[in-house]
């Protein structure tokens, strides 16, 4: 097995353990699981650059690897704001653990994509904008709502209007708004296993395409409890 492989299913395994369990201090162990991603991410890579992979060097800063790891870097970050929002919001065990769960995988993904761009010694914004990368236009037939970054991502005030409700307007917000991200998220994913060129990249990529489409489903079902639909 090779070390990208390794790689790839220790970070399989540490995600799985990741969401059977659910401690009292959730943001100290996500920094924690951060600083253990980054340091697997740097043993895999350094394999991966003394010939773990020597059909692929380093990517360039305006391929789609490095793309896909700064724009989806950036979208995960709001993904986990949006969830510690909703966690003080809403009593609902479901939702809460929902929330947990979508803030530690995508904590611990967005860990793993910084870290390769630290180590192929590539910067964490482009001047090209975001999703330049992608083939056909870059925003797959979706646009940017006014005020946001990137299809999907919620705006200022959508935020700010999650941040002042309570209880069931709370989780139908919550709910309609991660469920968007999670639609833009996995077109994003699936563009970076056409486009990318590393492999633990692209499987991870493929990862999120599968977990983002179940908690899709999970969501619709949620919603629909609540008497309400993805928007």
């Amino acid at each position: 097995m090779s070390a990208m492989e390794t790689l790839a299913d220790e970070t399989e395994a540490m995600e799985s353990r990741a969401e059977r369990t659910r401690p009292r201090t959730p943001p100290l162990l996500i920094a924690a699981v951060i600083v253990l991603v980054l340091a697997l991410a740097a043993w895999g890579l350094t394999a991966y650059g003394a010939g773990g992979d020597s059909a692929v060097s380093n990517p360039a800063s305006d391929s789609a690897d490095a793309g896909f790891a700064r724009d989806m870097a950036v979208h995960h970050q709001q993904a986990v704001e949006m969830s510690y929002i909703v966690r003080d919001q809403t009593d609902d065990e479901d939702v809460r653990r929902l929330a947990y769960d979508v803030a530690q995988t995508q904590a611990n993904q967005r860990g793993m994509l910084l870290g390769w761009l630290d180590l192929w010694g590539l910067p964490k914004s482009s001047s090209d904008g975001y999703m330049s990368w992608m083939e056909g236009g870059g925003h797959m037939g979706h646009e940017p709502k006014d005020g946001s970054l990137m299809p999907g991502m919620a705006t200022n005030s959508e935020l700010d209007r999650l941040r002042q409700l309570e209880g069931k307007q709370a989780e139908v917000l919550y709910l309609q708004l991660m469920y968007d991200h999670h639609m833009a998220g996995v077109d994003m994913a699936r563009a970076c296993v056409r486009q990318c060129d590393v492999g633990t990249e692209k499987r991870l990529a493929e990862g999120m395409v599968q977990g983002q489409q179940s908690e899709m489903g999970l969501m619709t079902s949620m919603l629909k409890e609540r008497g309400s639909a993805p928007r």
